[in-house]
């Protein structure tokens, strides 16, 4: 008796996968988030406006807090667009909720 190896079929069949693709992945293009200065907003409300929503440590939020101070305008980060549109939303609700002209504007990061 004669032991013969025998390689299985090859299926006649073409098979594609295609890479899976998250959701949750942001496709939106990064914009970047500026705060700018104003003479009524308190400086420990916009730090913790920097903390709470745009999840800034304490040093960052007293760091981008006081160039804009001192300068009219500070960076506050990167997102992506509809991120950043939630998280400004967000800030500028809060600071009306308060009576404050807080003021939050974004731009395309090039």
């Amino acid at each position: 008796m004669t032991n013969l190896m025998v390689a299985p079929a090859t299926p006649d069949i073409d098979i594609q996968i295609a890479p899976k693709v998250d959701e949750a992945v942001q496709l939106d293009p990064p914009s970047k988030v500026l705060i700018h200065n104003d003479d009524v907003t308190p400086m420990d409300f916009v730090v913790n406006v920097l903390r709470g929503i745009f999840e800034l440590s304490w040093q960052q939020a007293e760091v981008v807090m006081l160039t804009a101070h001192f300068r009219g305008q500070a960076l506050v980060g990167v997102y992506p667009l509809e991120d950043a549109k939630y998280r400004v939303g967000q800030a500028h609700g809060l600071a009306r909720a308060e009576g404050y002209p807080l003021s939050f504007t974004i731009e395309p990061d090039e």
